[in-house]
């Protein structure tokens, strides 16, 4: 059922990409980024089993923003890439201090929520530190690979966008994990972590392909 729901899952975003990018050119794309960094950082902490791998919901969310960005440097500019990994760094701190401000009012007596919304949205700022930076170092690695690659290859959209998508998610999942975990958990459990997601995350990227061929071609 999960698998289902997985791959439901990345057609799903996918196709909104695409389609949001048609009826709001670049803008919507960069508001995309925003919204799906955001809703991300909420979903990411539901762990479910997916092909045998333990994950976290948020990896989908999370790639998408990689196709969102090829799609931007390929059929616009890097400069509104740019522009879209920054806003959506902006709303990102926006929304956790917006939520941490929201954990400290104390409750009152009738509210049924503080309890649920701690579990959701207490932070640990050193995950949540590497997580940002990471997401930052990882959007633009995957900008200046893809515009790199198509200098060198212009007529393979394929090879650029898996390439600079791929080594772009391995290098965000392996730093991420070392620096959020490193003291906490053993250095193969953090190697084990990273590598689940990486694999989990390259077959997102392959995904996204089909839909980068399609938002370039369709009219």
């Amino acid at each position: 059922m999960n698998i289902l729901l997985g791959f439901v899952s990345i057609i799903l975003c996918f196709t909104c990409i695409v389609i949001i990018e048609k009826l709001f050119k670049k803008e919507g794309l960069i508001v995309w980024m925003s919204f799906a960094t955001v809703v991300a950082n909420i979903v990411v902490v539901k762990m479910v089993n997916l092909f045998g791998f333990t994950s976290s919901l948020g990896n989908i969310l999370f790639a998408s923003n990689f196709l969102a960005t090829d799609i931007l440097v390929e059929k616009y500019d890097k400069v509104s890439a740019k522009k879209a990994i920054k806003m959506a760094l902006v709303f990102t701190l926006i929304f956790i201090g917006i939520t941490q401000i929201s954990l400290a009012f104390i409750p009152d007596s009738t509210d049924i929520a503080q309890g649920a919304m701690k579990e959701l949205f207490a932070l640990n700022l050193r995950a949540s530190i590497a997580s940002i930076t990471m997401y930052y170092i990882s959007n633009n690695l995957d900008i200046f690979l893809f515009e790199k690659i198509k200098k060198k290859f212009p007529k393979q959209l394929w090879l650029r966008n898996n390439v600079a998508t791929i080594i772009s998610n391995c290098t965000e999942n392996y730093i991420f994990n070392f620096l959020a975990f490193v003291g906490i958990f053993s250095l193969p459990t953090i190697i084990s972590i990273a590598t689940t997601s990486t694999i989990i995350e390259i077959i997102i990227a392959v995904c996204d392909t089909p839909f980068l061929y399609l938002s370039k071609h369709l009219k």
